[in-house]
């Protein structure tokens, strides 16, 4: 019953998941069509941004892919994908902007983004090692050294809760610092004359849609964080019992 339970609240979530994602590409590709009126491109954007800013450190460079923009503050590059560096589109300088928030993000120390950065080495180990270790402990908690006095599943177990907590935690702190920024490319860009009133509208549905594939990937780690987590207290309350 508990894992019934467990599918009828996951998936939706990866039906929800599915459809963020097929909504982001839907609504890019349908404000990608749309040219802007300073006809500038993703890449004009980026560095315009970055001058009127004060910010002469980061370099933007083109990379391969669809969508896959993002920020690399340890290489000091904003990295924007072939759909988003040449076209002067009001999706692409939406998406450009939206790197360059996280730039300001760092430069002005928002809080938010130092603690998403400071948890991507614990969020990184946690991703891999968690599900291994819950199960080893599982393994170790049902076998002969358990019936030996052993306590080692049992602390495998936990560690691999609070790895997995760590990795959930990322993804929680993820979300305002990507609203945030959003928030900031929306007023750059109306700011400095790159989108007019009339096209931040579809400047925010593309910002919009992006948003739900993290609100998504959140609640689904949510949901298996919880379900990992019954699952450990049960067999602890279970030893404890013995």
């Amino acid at each position: 019953m508990d894992y019934l339970l467990f599918l009828l609240i996951l998936l939706p979530l990866i039906a929800l998941s599915g459809w963020a994602s097929a909504k982001v590409n839907s609504t890019y590709a349908a404000f990608d069509s749309v040219p802007n009126a300073s006809h500038m491109t993703g890449y004009d954007t980026a560095v315009r941004l970055l001058q009127t800013h004060g910010v002469t450190d980061i370099s933007v460079n083109r990379i391969r892919g669809r969508l896959s923009d993002h920020y690399h503050p340890t290489k000091k590059q904003v990295n924007l994908s072939e759909s988003t560096y040449g076209s002067a589109s009001v999706a692409a300088v939406a998406v450009a902007a939206h790197e360059i928030g996280h730039v300001m993000q760092k430069k002005e120390g928002y809080f938010p983004y130092k603690l998403r950065a400071a948890l991507v080495p614990a969020a990184n180990i946690g991703s891999r090692l968690a599900l291994p270790l819950i199960l080893l402990g599982i393994i170790f908690d049902l076998s002969f050294f358990a019936a030996m006095g052993s306590k080692a599943g049992q602390w495998m177990m936990i560690a691999g809760i609070i790895l997995y907590s760590l990795s959930t935690l990322f993804m929680l702190v993820t979300l305002p610092v990507e609203l945030n920024a959003s928030r900031r490319a929306k007023k750059m860009l109306v700011e400095e004359g790159i989108l007019t009133e009339e096209e931040l509208p579809g400047a925010k549905k593309v910002l919009t849609a992006a948003a739900m594939t993290y609100v998504a990937s959140l609640l689904i780690s949510l949901v298996y964080f919880l379900r990992y987590l019954v699952i450990v207290l049960s067999l602890l309350g279970r030893n404890n019992k013995n």
